[in-house]
């Protein structure tokens, strides 16, 4: 389990109802490839070993002694083994024959799970063959050559490396509590399901939502395998489904009726799931009661890592297909959060400003339709555009084709003349373009706003993203200040999906020169073309990879090492997520990981006294909510192992 992530395949094999050798023979090819393809665990269809549909044929001996052989024959297949396999059968345990899960590694029967619910109803008969776990009293049997304790308790399988799973059988996930539920609260990371769930219409898409939020409720991976070819269509038609959850997502899903067996095969990342937990408090007062009897399975020798999975590079942006759904619901809540503050403090004016740039572009828009949702006037908004030193001719001018185009207020108000007197006040030479240089012109249009909304009884709408707030670009009581700050949970990669959102709304071209416009605060005087000089992600670097390791940090409170595994995978190779190529090289992912831990705790002080502002994600920066963290706190240790990589 390196790096949190664990190998997991469900596996739906061809089968001959009753035929237990030739049932062995596929499960066996099955094993063998999975524990090719490095796969730690492995989980095959309900009643495997005999397939699923004997029907009466369960009452006879022959059959049920050939199923024990067949157990005999896969514990000595897997003798020289590392894999887990969970395989089904029927077994007799003190007289009563039971529908089971055989869990098996290294030639050891580990333990035997029976089911627990038995569906009798439809074309489902089990009660007439099988009894139930909540019948079983605990014993100890002889089976396959192993003695085994069997009971109705949950049993809670633990790896090697300290992966702990969970076994239910199909119908038990059906159940209004699901065995799953126990086991997850005892500490199961995934629930393997052994299932044989016919196919009728509409009941593969309820499968999977229900298989997706029994993932999501138990915080677990799910893997799922269900009968397939090979099973009688006396009545009904098995599908063979191979599915594999985590916490909700569904990862891997396999072809339905297909008369070839597969084997789907996926990394489920454990501490992912683990760090969920260890957040969710409701899941925590859950586990009180919660317990589970443990079976260690056998340490396996380290192999070599390599992960498999594609990572998204953009994790906070929505997929494509959602995009449009995702934009408008993310607006509506900044929205609603802004224009609850002006109908609570009954405020009719705001003030902006405006640098035409997309932060300020995305608070104006935002501002614009809470005064339409209140019935305000739009001219109520005041958009002020304060060119400096650094102001470039295109963003002046698209600061004010935007006022223009939204029907704002306007306001221009000049800087230079101002910081010019106010160089001369401190004693600072204007030539020396440094953070004197910087700091005092976001301090002076702070000023202008703040004071503007004091003569006009109206509030600052701030601007500032949360790329920016986790990196500690502001100004501080600068344009790190303001009344209300719409963006404080909207990432900087975001951020243009949102204007772009908007912009396909207004058909302005505006918004898409500005969308197209290098992120710049235009603190240091433009080139000798006239272009911008001082471009923010030459200095703190790509926000596309702050973003992303803002993400992984704050969300799982992943390692360096594992941030840089993810950036790696995810920049560095071309990605089939986006199909695009490689972006960055190793060094360059480094660099900036190191260069966004030093700038994430020094500038924690800045976060420590930010004004309000709406949550729109799972990540947020306020010191009121979602992150809570020392000023001075060190960041030695998450530097020192930046070094290592």
């Amino acid at each position: 389990m390196k790096y949190g992530f664990v190998k997991v395949a469900a596996a739906v094999p061809a089968v001959k109802v009753a035929d237990v050798e030739y049932n062995v023979l596929q499960i066996e090819s099955l094993i063998a490839q999975a524990e090719g393809r490095g796969v730690e665990v492995i989980v095959l269809p309900e009643l495997c070993i005999t397939g699923y549909t004997c029907q009466d044929l369960f009452k006879e001996q022959v059959l049920l002694d050939r199923a024990e052989e067949g157990i005999i024959t896969l514990l000595d297949f897997t003798r020289k083994l590392d894999i887990i396999a969970i395989v089904g059968l029927p077994v007799v345990i003190n007289g009563l024959l039971y529908n089971c899960a055989a869990v098996i590694q290294g030639g050891q029967l580990l333990g035997i799970v029976p089911k627990t619910y038995l569906p009798n109803y439809g074309e489902f008969y089990e009660k007439r063959w099988f009894a139930s776990a909540q019948d079983l009293n605990p014993t100890d049997i002889y089976f396959a050559g192993s003695p085994i304790h069997v009971s109705a308790d949950p049993l809670l399988f633990v790896t090697g490396d300290g992966m702990k799973f969970g076994v239910e059988i199909c119908e038990d996930v059906w159940a209004p509590i699901p065995p799953s539920n126990n086991l997850a609260l005892a500490g199961a990371d995934i629930i393997f399901n052994l299932s044989a769930s016919d196919e009728l219409i509409g009941k593969h898409a309820y499968l999977l939502s229900l298989l997706a939020q029994q993932s999501a409720r138990t915080l677990s991976g799910y893997v799922y395998a269900s009968c397939g070819f090979g099973e009688s269509t006396q009545d009904v038609v098995f599908g063979g489904n191979a599915l594999i959850f985590e916490n909700g997502s569904l990862l891997v899903e396999g072809s339905r009726f297909s008369f070839q067996p597969q084997i789907q095969s996926v990394q489920i990342d454990v501490e992912r799931l683990r760090t969920e937990r260890r957040q969710n408090t409701t899941f925590i007062n859950a586990q009180r009661n919660a317990h589970a009897r443990e079976i260690m399975a056998k340490p396996v020798a380290p192999r070599e890592f390599e992960l498999l999975r594609d990572i998204d590079p953009h994790p906070f942006i929505p997929k494509q297909e959602n995009m449009g759904k995702a934009c408008e619901e993310i607006l509506n809540i900044q929205v609603a959060g802004l224009a609850k503050r002006f109908y609570h403090i009954n405020a009719t004016k705001a003030v902006v400003g405006i640098s035409g740039g997309l932060d300020s572009t995305l608070a104006l828009l935002v501002t614009v339709k809470a005064f339409d949702k209140l019935g305000l006037d739009r001219k109520g908004v005041i958009g002020i555009t304060m060119p400096g030193f650094g102001t470039t001719d295109r963003t002046h001018t698209n600061a004010l084709k935007l006022m223009e185009t939204l029907g704002v207020s306007i306001r221009e108000i000049g800087i230079a003349k101002a910081v010019t007197q106010h160089f001369e006040d401190i004693g600072h030479d204007a030539n020396i373009h440094d953070i004197t240089y910087e700091n005092s012109q976001a301090r002076e249009r702070t000023q202008i706003l703040m004071d503007v909304a004091n003569k006009e009884n109206a509030i600052v709408v701030g601007t500032g993203d949360l790329s920016e707030l986790a990196l500690g670009w502001a100004t501080y009581n600068g344009d790190h200040m303001s009344m209300y700050g719409v963006n404080a949970g909207v990432p900087k990669t975001l951020i243009r999906y949102l204007v772009s959102h908007v912009a396909g709304e207004m058909a302005t071209d505006t918004l898409l020169d500005i969308i197209d416009t290098p992120i710049s605060p235009e603190l240091i005087p433009a080139d000798e073309q006239g272009n911008i000089k001082q471009k923010t992600e030459d200095l703190v670097g790509p926000y596309e990879l702050h973003d992303f390791f803002i993400y992984y940090f704050l969300r799982y409170g992943f390692s360096p090492k594992k941030i840089y595994l993810l950036a790696e995978r995810a920049f560095c190779k071309p990605n089939p997520i986006e199909g695009t190529a490689a972006r960055y090289d190793e060094e360059t992912i480094k660099k900036w990981l190191t260069i966004f831990y030093r700038r994430f705790f020094t500038q924690q002080f800045k976060r420590s006294c930010l004004p309000d502002g709406p949550k729109v994600g799972n990540v947020s920066l306020s010191p009121r909510g979602d992150w809570r963290m020392p000023s001075d706190a060190s960041y030695a240790l998450w530097l020192k192992e930046c070094e290592t990589l």
